[in-house]
This record gives structure tokens, sequence and C-alpha cells, in this order.
């Protein structure tokens, strides 16, 4: 065939290839077209549902398409996030979760059914949280070296509870035994709200949980913070000293609460997503409600969340290393 001949072949598909193309180019830059699901890898009613929950109202106004919140408990998020890990990459199904699917489940557990760091993109970071150490009201102790003290004496571990084997909580009660001294023994719940209630009750010693599940209880009398893990105190209770400041180091972890997509999702998709995101949660009053829950608003492009995992994952890694945790 003449280079001739093959010009005018490349020239004529390059004219058919144009139109499907810019009809491609078309319907991304029309996204969204129909509605939108953000799954919640935990129990509805709970503290992240209810912030997944306001910033869904903010996105359906931005967007022009109703953004659903769809709840899928288990095992540690990895029931929701597998949902997403392997959802079409075509614009219209996400997942928001904590850290721990990216930084705790790949080190605590044997095999995962997906791989979150490759079947996941990074949308944005969305709000860093905080966690409390809670107990019943009328403990005979009101700061941590005294509760200390009293687990020293009990003649039997004292239960914990979290929101799961491999949780956030789970983890940092490991920790107890080494920072703290004393025996403990975990009690995971299907969310932090019944763990709350047991504690309320008596029936278990101490749980974590967020200050949107606690509230309700500390504001009735019946349970009571003793402290807030991570860097900074909370905002929504700024009265209640960190782990740090009462002299118990190594509890300043950022507990982070992120949206991911498909792998393979569009760019263009993702990047607008990020950028809603960040937008909504922007304004007075969504920021105010996430501050209520216990959350610092954030927003980032995906390149800094992906860049704060990189830091993240390792330093959570060697944690469980160290505690030994594992899920079988």
């Amino acid at each position: 065939m003449s280079r001739k001949a093959i010009g005018r072949r490349s020239l004529v598909t390059a004219a058919l290839a144009a139109p499907l193309l810019s009809s491609a180019g078309r319907a991304q830059a029309a996204w969204p077209t129909k509605p939108i699901r953000i799954v919640v890898p935990f129990n509805p009613g709970g503290a992240i549902d209810a912030l997944v929950r306001v910033i869904a109202d903010g996105l359906t106004a931005k967007l022009g398409q109703q953004v659903l919140v769809d709840p899928k408990p288990g095992a540690n998020t990895i029931v929701g996030s597998e949902i997403v890990a392997k959802a079409p990459p075509d614009g219209y199904t996400f997942l928001i979760t904590t850290n721990s699917t990216h930084t705790n489940n790949p080190s605590l557990y044997a095999k995962l059914p997906f791989d979150p760091a490759k079947d996941l993109m990074p949308v944005s970071l969305v709000s860093l949280g905080t966690i409390l150490l809670v107990v019943k009201a009328d403990a005979p102790f009101s700061d941590l070296r005294g509760m200390a003290k009293w687990v020293k004496g009990l003649g039997r571990p004292a239960t914990y509870g979290s929101w799961g084997i491999g949780s956030s909580g789970h983890l940092y009660g490991l920790m107890f035994e080494q920072v703290l001294g004393g025996q403990y023994s975990h009690v995971p719940y299907r969310g932090d709200v019944p763990a709350i209630q047991d504690v309320s009750n008596g029936t278990l010693d101490l749980t974590w949980a967020s200050p949107t599940s606690a509230r309700p209880q500390i504001d009735a009398g019946r349970v009571k913070p003793l402290a807030v893990a991570g860097s900074k105190r909370s905002a929504s209770m700024p009265q209640l000293p960190t782990f740090a400041e009462q002299l118990v180091a190594g509890f300043e972890l950022s507990l982070f609460v992120a949206a991911y997509a498909p792998a393979g999702t569009p760019a263009e998709i993702v990047g607008r997503l990020s950028r809603e995101i960040k937008a909504v949660i922007s304004e007075p009053a969504v920021a105010e409600k996430l501050v209520a829950q216990g959350q610092t608003p954030v927003g980032s492009t995906p390149k800094e969340l992906a860049d704060m995992l990189a830091r993240e994952t390792p330093i959570w890694a060697e944690l469980i290393r160290q505690s030994g945790a594992k899920v079988e």
C-alpha cells in the first residue's frame, strides 16, 4: 500500500474516531446525569453515617443529582469498601470511610478481597476526627492516671469496647497495656453506640467513641469522657484534654475520613467531586455541623490525600506490628 493510501486511511480513521471521542468527553463533562451512590462502611445512624449525610445533602444541591448514602457495615469497613473497589468506574459509586480501610486493614488481615491502594482512587480528605475514651459517670476516677490505678487493682482485665476488630479503637486499647499498664480485654461491637450503652449500664468498663455518639449519654449524665486521642483537642469538646496533655504519649495519630472512587474512574470526574466536597464542607453551616460531630473539616486534592496515605500507612503498620494484632 502506498504512503498516500496509508495517509488517507489514517485521516478517515481519525475522522470516524473524533465524534466518539468528543461524545465521551461530553458525557464526562455532563456528569452526573443520574443519582450517585456513596457507600459508607458503617452502621446507619452512627457517627460516619451522620457526617456523610450532611455532605451528601450539600453535594446534591451542587451536582444537581440526588446523592444517596448507602450504609454497608461489616468487617472493619471491608464489606462496604469491597463493594466500591469492585464497582464500575463510571462516576456513580463512591466510598467515604475512615483511615482504617487503608492504614490498618492491610496490616491486620492476612488476606483482603481487594487491594485498597490499587483498587480505590483517592478523591478528597474530608475531615480529621477525634475519638473519646468514655467511662461510666460514677467511675471512681476522673483522669487517665486514676483509671490506670483502678485497672491495676481490679483483679481482672478491664473490658473496653470499640467499633470492631482491627478498628482504631481496638488498636488504641492494645496500647493501654504497653503505655498505662494493667490488663485489658477487647469487646468488639457493631458501632460505638451499643458500646456506650453498655458502659452506661455497667456491663462494659470503658469504650472508645465519637463525640457524636457519646454526646447524648454524656449530657444525660450516664457516662463521662476522660480524654481525647489525637494531636489536638476536639473542637466540639474543647474542655477535654488529650492523652498527651495528661502525660500519656503515643495516642497522637491522625484519625481521618476521606472519599475514594473505584480505580479507573475518569480523572475529570474525580477532580470535580474533590472540588465539590471541599466547597460543601467549607460552607459555614456545614462546617458547624461537622465540628459539632467532633470533626475538623479539611478538604484536599486527590494528590494531597494520596500523599497523606503514604505518610500515615507505615506509621499505623508499625503500631500494628508492635501490638501483635492480627485478624484471621
